[in-house]
């Protein structure tokens, strides 16, 4: 009887564990699956303006030839970091994650955007002291060209990584909902993991 009340246990635990990793394991995959659509943004946006600024800077004259020479280089940087991402996300998307793997690597993902938003943030304050500096200075097309190019990158990618933290965000509580209701118990032959709905 207490070999099969143990069995039992057992099987109820292993049911329940597997469950759990098939929602968390549903959650990862809607964490990288948002990863994915802002990288294909991002290198999309990147590509737009390198194509375009490329045009637009055969005939630019004054500070729109380093508006558009900054966007250039700006958004080639950009275009490498969406496939080193996009590459990286195909390698991990082969990995099997732990439980408590998946929770690090969400919590991860929402401090890396946390973080960029303040680097957005510290770009667009760049372009505007470069423009501020322009009214006093010799070379102020460039000063004022590279300043409204950062102000301009620097906009997107707040506005893209805001949209992903926010997604992201909600996709961290749906996580740490769903291991609010585990818990472990003592019970008379040890201890127990109960899931409360």
């Amino acid at each position: 009887m207490k070999a099969f009340i143990v069995f039992s246990c057992s099987l109820f635990l292993c049911l329940e564990s597997m469950a759990q990793d098939s929602h968390i394991d549903s959650l990862g995959v809607e964490r990288d699956k948002i990863s994915k659509t802002s990288l294909h943004v991002l290198g999309a946006w990147a590509g737009l303006n390198i194509i375009q600024s490329s045009i637009s800077l055969v005939n630019a004259q004054d500070d729109s030839k380093y508006f558009f020479r900054t966007n250039i280089y700006w958004n080639g940087i950009n275009a490498a970091i969406a496939g080193v991402g996009l590459l990286q996300l195909r390698r991990q998307s082969q990995k099997t994650l732990t439980l408590q793997q998946q929770l690090q690597k969400q919590h991860q993902v929402e401090k890396v955007l946390l973080f960029n938003t303040g680097l957005n943030m510290a770009y667009i304050t760049t372009g505007l002291y470069l423009k501020e500096r322009a009214n006093s200075r010799m070379n102020a097309d460039q000063l004022k060209g590279t300043g409204n190019s950062l102000i301009l990158q620097g906009c997107f990618l707040l506005a893209l990584d805001g949209v992903q933290y926010f997604l992201q965000r909600k996709n961290g509580r749906m996580m740490q909902q769903h291991f609010q209701g585990l818990e472990l118990i003592p019970t008379a032959n040890g201890v127990g993991l109960v899931y409360r709905l």
